[in-house]
């Protein structure tokens, strides 16, 4: 997957993905796992709904 997210989107969306699933646990509730989407976008650096429309918030282009 080519890399389409830059260092602050990835940091916010780590930490918002954390935050999810921390209140899950929290209150006991699946829908806490629905933070697991954020946190593997913001890991590995690729957001799947940016592809289509061509968006990258990543600072460096990549030939």
């Amino acid at each position: 997957m080519k890399i389409n997210m830059g260092g602050l989107d990835r940091v916010l969306r780590i930490l918002a993905g954390v935050v999810v699933l921390s209140a899950g646990v929290y209150y006991q509730n699946y829908w806490g796992a629905v933070g697991l989407l954020p946190l593997l976008t913001g890991v590995i650096g690729s957001c799947p709904a940016y592809m289509p429309f061509g968006l990258s918030t990543c600072r460096v282009k990549e030939k």
